[in-house]
């Protein structure tokens, strides 16, 4: 993990804004529009070494590809794994159901409404064993012209998989799940070797409490989020967790997320997962109250917190003074040493998703630099 022991570093999420011309590309591809794939690669490289660089003028230490090259964060397997052939999955938020009018604004997102989930229908496998060598290599190339504290990828685990794209194959959720972390080994032990910090995004054990598990009693939730962190565990067992994130969130879209699983409830099972960095949501309404979970939970020895200080779905920019509070608030629980500054979830989650304004993103990145520099000077002396 990249760790300071003179400053707070910064980081994010992962997804950040694609180019408008980017957008339609990949919009025509979902679409099954033919598209040069020769020329789609060229933009996908082009658009990573501008995002890095923007990334690394707005003061961000620990960047990425903002994962400009996939559809979204989640639903991307479906092109780099045999086995998804079938019928697309429907999905019930369970906050959302409450208030319906909101939910056809919410499923009406450009990006929302025209991801692809079809369920799985036979043996998954590797497709195509090169995506994940581009990505590296697209980031590679964008980092060595930049100057940047260090770089990251981001995978999605075997749990949020299941979440979104059903089980129509496998006898059991057990060897579904465990089926989904043995072909993706091959893809989070491709970014691990090049020796960038993988990230893997688990909204399956926050969000998958109000809509895979909804119907379930808390214990049982609890149960099933276990067994989502056991097949994680097994899919990362030959990477250091020092080389390893994990990203928790509830949902990135603007609901009233009344139904969220309380971070109490989750703590020790996103403990047991092998990444040792966690980055969670922290500044949002629903959820920057939690941060006072850490003065009765004890972080394990080793462990690193990303709260996020920046709002995911709000075009407000952060106070850079309000920032370094809440930096403060983790620092003064857990120890300077052991927390970093981030987002509470990504700002291009899906294809054309644009809830803040890419300019404002930016902003918004810069701010969060700015009050990193205020929280040092409180710490460092």
């Amino acid at each position: 993990m990249q760790r300071s022991t003179d400053r707070f570093l910064t980081t994010h999420t992962g997804s950040l804004p694609r180019p408008e011309d980017l957008i339609q590309m990949m919009y025509a591809k979902e679409s099954g529009v033919p598209v040069e794939p020769v020329a789609l690669a060229a933009r996908v490289q082009s658009a990573v070494a501008e995002v890095v660089k923007k990334q690394a003028e707005a003061g961000v230490d620990l960047v990425n590809d903002g994962e400009l090259s996939k559809p979204s964060y989640a639903t991307y397997v479906k092109d780099r794994l045999n086995g998804f052939g079938g019928t697309g999955n429907t999905f019930v938020y369970q906050d959302l159901d409450e208030y319906p009018n909101l939910a056809k604004r919410v499923f009406g997102d450009p990006g929302r409404s025209r991801r692809k989930t079809p369920a799985c229908n036979a043996p998954i496998s590797v497709r195509d064993a090169g995506a994940a060598v581009a990505d590296v290599e697209n980031l590679k190339a964008a980092l060595a012209v930049v100057k940047a504290r260090g770089g990251f990828m981001s995978a999605a685990s075997p749990g949020v998989v299941s979440l979104f794209f059903r089980n129509d194959h496998y006898p059991s959720q057990e060897a579904y799940l465990f089926a989904i972390a043995d072909a993706m080994r091959h893809e989070y032990e491709t970014v691990a070797k090049t020796g960038f910090v993988l990230q893997i995004d688990c909204p399956d054990l926050g969000m998958g409490r109000h809509i895979q598990y909804a119907k379930l009693p808390l214990d049982e939730f609890r149960k099933r989020a276990q067994l989502h962190v056991e097949a994680l565990n097994h899919a990362l067992a030959n990477i250091s967790p020092d080389q390893l994130r994990i990203h928790v969130c509830w949902g990135n879209y603007e609901g009233p997320h009344h139904r969220d699983v309380p971070f109490a409830d989750i703590i020790d099972i996103v403990f047991k997962a092998r990444p040792n960095a966690i980055s969670f949501e922290a500044a949002n309404p629903r959820h920057a109250h939690e941060w006072t979970l850490f003065e009765k939970v004890k972080l394990p020895a080793g462990k690193v917190l990303i709260p996020g200080v920046l709002e995911s779905k709000s075009n407000f920019i952060e106070h850079p003074e309000l920032i370094a509070q809440r930096i403060a608030r983790y620092a003064n629980l857990v120890g300077r040493d052991n927390v970093i500054a981030g987002s509470d979830c990504g700002y291009g989650t899906w294809v054309g998703q644009a809830a803040v304004d890419p300019d404002v993103v930016w902003a918004k990145m810069a701010a969060m630099a700015e009050g990193a520099r205020i929280a040092t000077k409180q710490f460092w002396k």
